[in-house]
């Protein structure tokens, strides 16, 4: 839900620059890239046989996917939104979109619940039960993000300063677990996309992701195989 408080923007005027939203763009492609492969592997373990190893691999690794997602739509309930509605007023309605988010949270949590069972006791019955819960959630998250970009993205491009746009991104990364959110990112980036967020981070990022990619790889070898 939308915070009430009143939140002080400049908004943006013709001829300023425009927010580039790539970086949303990135953690939207990000997840929808697990949201259709992780249903798509449950149904492959419910098909086969999986070890207790890979079992725990797999449910912390939905684990921290239903982690991303809370922590995605809730930043954009307590951080962004509020921006939206001060930059653009009546030009924005967010109603759907946080009904939307309201909605995720159960599922999510039934998630959770299905991913822990499967853990416990790896088998089919608990696999297929992961891979329901997993489809449900790519057919939600995949008309939710179309849905956002489309209404959203066009707001944000005419409404909200280049300012406000960065410290509303400096919020959303410091409450970010980088460990798991920076390599999906960079996984889906285009080369173009990849080069503009290394020039835009330095060398910081740069040797971040030296620290965080390689063992986010052999994690995610564990889970999706080879």
């Amino acid at each position: 839900m939308t915070r009430s408080h009143p939140v002080r923007v400049r908004p943006r005027t013709d001829g300023d620059p425009v927010p580039d939203v790539m970086g949303m763009r990135l953690a939207h492609r990000a997840m929808l890239r697990d949201a259709n492969r992780l249903p798509d592997l449950a149904e492959r373990l419910a098909a086969g046989t999986c070890d207790a190893r890979r079992a725990d691999a797999v449910a912390r690794y939905v684990r921290d996917f239903a982690d991303s997602v809370h922590h995605h739509h809730s930043v954009e309930d307590e951080v962004l939104w509020p921006v939206l509605a001060a930059s653009a007023g009546p030009h924005v309605d967010l109603t759907e979109l946080s009904d939307d988010h309201a909605a995720l949270d159960p599922a999510l949590a039934r998630l959770r619940t299905t991913a822990d069972a499967f853990r416990a006791r790896p088998g089919e019955d608990t696999a297929t039960a992961l891979a329901v819960e997993l489809a449900e959630l790519r057919d939600t998250l995949t008309e939710h993000i179309g849905d956002e970009e489309a209404s959203v993205f066009p707001v944000i491009e005419r409404h909200v300063s280049v300012a406000d746009w960065a410290a509303v991104e400096a919020r959303i990364r410091k409450r970010a677990k980088l460990s798991f959110e920076a390599p999906r990112v960079l996984a889906v980036a285009s080369d173009a996309e990849r080069a503009a967020i290394e020039a835009d981070g330095g060398l910081a990022l740069r040797v971040l992701l030296a620290v965080l990619v390689p063992p986010f790889r052999r994690r995610e070898r564990a889970v999706f195989g080879a």
